[in-house]
């Protein structure tokens, strides 16, 4: 594939990137000897870099480009909107294309869902959503409540409300304190379930909603505000839901007048064969929290759903939400989303998705040959690949040995070879991979050669 960057311009752009790009997540000590990755072009299921090399992109770039790259008909929809109105803030006012969109979501979210409130980003959402939730309780009289329950390695988001929301020590230690309130459950990784719920993963599903109901009580139930849970947690590496789980969980919130948050900013728009991922898994949220997938990547735009019940106390008199962001709603990002949404339509990608899943889960179990391998897990377009030593024991890798195989070799492996995925070791060592909705047989089947070769070498090297 031809590429527009000669050698000079690759070279200025690794001298300005190393002098003056500080990336996300990045140890920027790993490209002191060693360029910078660049990508420079999308193409459908496919980005390129600076020399023209193609990697089929099975992370949607971070779970975010549903319908692929390089769609010129939602680019010209911002575009347009760019022209005609490009910024208008949604402080006391509005602007046709949130209202289009608002309108659209509400008519596509589940039960009372009918409220937007718009953001630019997922940690915004979830951030707007716990606010939402403490100042809703004390507008009804229950100033107490302003703990937040989540599970353990989940990820909610970066910003200061949302990171204590978060589950994982590691990234949460360097901004310490936190805001207070958050307060950690068991999560619902079922390969890795406490031997008196192994043998049956109703009970353990059973089990682990059962938790969320002592931890409110030990924290008294009148101090709970919330409930976050991803449909399919991501951090860990996919973690459906067991049978029974999110039934068991709404009856307790019912209980105890907690708020259900579901935060959607990865399952929703498709990924996982349903606009929401709490239709998949028949739960009523009371929130639910978006981003990522509702522009595909186009433009950026988040925001929260909210139930009718939550509204009611700030319709009437002086009341308000006391919270706001300068771009959120931008009317450039809700254009890119509702052009997005017509490509949703058009090409029928939820029952893409949903016809396409057993072949991509078939196509990846095919790697539980390979003896570091153990496990296989996801739903939709979002699967997990646990990394084992032992696939007898599930014997997991200690940290140096899990920092020689992810990062010292995986993850630039795998590159190299073609293939955009995440090497992470937040939980146990895994492999995630969460494709452009569109993939079919050809991109699984790619996806799996690049993984049995990288893994096959890996286990090699142990």
């Amino acid at each position: 594939m031809s590429t527009p960057y000669g050698p000079d311009d690759i070279a200025a752009l690794q001298e300005q990137a190393k002098r003056h790009m500080w990336l996300h997540f990045t140890r920027m000590s790993s490209y002191a000897d060693g360029d910078v990755p660049v990508i420079v072009r999308g193409s459908g299921q496919y980005v390129y870099d600076q020399h023209g090399k193609r990697y089929l992109d099975g992370l949607a770039g971070l779970f975010v480009s549903q319908i692929g790259h390089g769609r010129t008909e939602v680019a010209e929809a911002g575009a347009r909107q760019a022209s005609e109105l490009a910024y208008f803030p949604l402080w006391s006012y509005a602007h046709p294309r949130a209202i289009e969109l608002a309108e659209r979501l509400a008519g596509l979210a589940p039960g009372d869902l009918s409220r937007v409130f718009f953001t630019t980003s997922g940690s915004e959402a979830v951030e707007s959503a716990w606010k939402l939730a403490k100042q809703y309780f004390k507008v009804i009289g229950q100033p107490a409540r302003y703990k937040v329950i989540s599970r353990d390695i989940a990820y909610h988001g970066t910003s200061l409300g949302a990171l204590a929301i978060t589950g994982l020590a590691g990234i949460k230690e360097p901004f310490e304190p936190l805001p207070p309130g958050g307060v950690r459950v068991p999560n619902t990784n079922f390969y890795r379930a406490p031997s008196f719920a192994a043998a049956d993963e109703a009970t353990f599903g059973r089990w682990a909603a059962d938790e969320i109901e002592r931890a409110i009580l030990r924290e008294g139930p009148e101090s709970v505000a919330a409930v976050f849970l991803e449909p399919v947690q991501n951090s860990g590496g996919c973690f459906p839901p067991p049978p029974g789980y999110f039934e068991r969980v709404r009856e307790i919130c019912d209980t105890y007048g907690v708020l259900l948050v579901s935060d959607e900013v990865i399952c929703a728009f498709g990924r996982l064969g349903y606009y929401f991922g709490s239709q998949r898994y028949g739960y009523q949220p009371d929130i639910i929290t978006f981003a990522k997938g509702v522009t595909s990547g186009y433009a950026p735009l988040g925001g929260m759903m909210v139930s009718d019940r939550l509204m009611e106390p700030f319709s009437t008199g002086t009341a308000s939400f006391l919270h706001g962001v300068t771009f959120a709603g931008h009317p450039v990002s809700c254009a890119v989303a509702l052009a997005n949404l017509d490509v949703f339509e058009k090409e029928d990608l939820l029952g893409h998705v949903r016809a396409g899943e057993a072949a991509f889960r078939a196509t990846l179990e095919k790697l539980t040959d390979l003896p570091i391998v153990g496990e296989v897990r996801g739903a939709g377009y979002f699967y997990g690949i646990e990394l084992v030593k032992d696939k007898a024991t599930r014997e997991t890798f200690d940290d140096a040995e899990s920092e020689r195989l992810l990062r010292g070799f995986l993850s630039p492996e795998l590159f190299e070879a073609g293939l955009v995925c995440r090497a992470d070791d937040r939980g146990d060592p895994v492999i995630q991979l969460s494709p452009p909705l569109t993939c079919t047989q050809e991109h699984f089947d790619e996806m799996e050669q690049i993984l049995r070769d990288v893994l096959t070498r890996a286990w090699a090297r142990l």
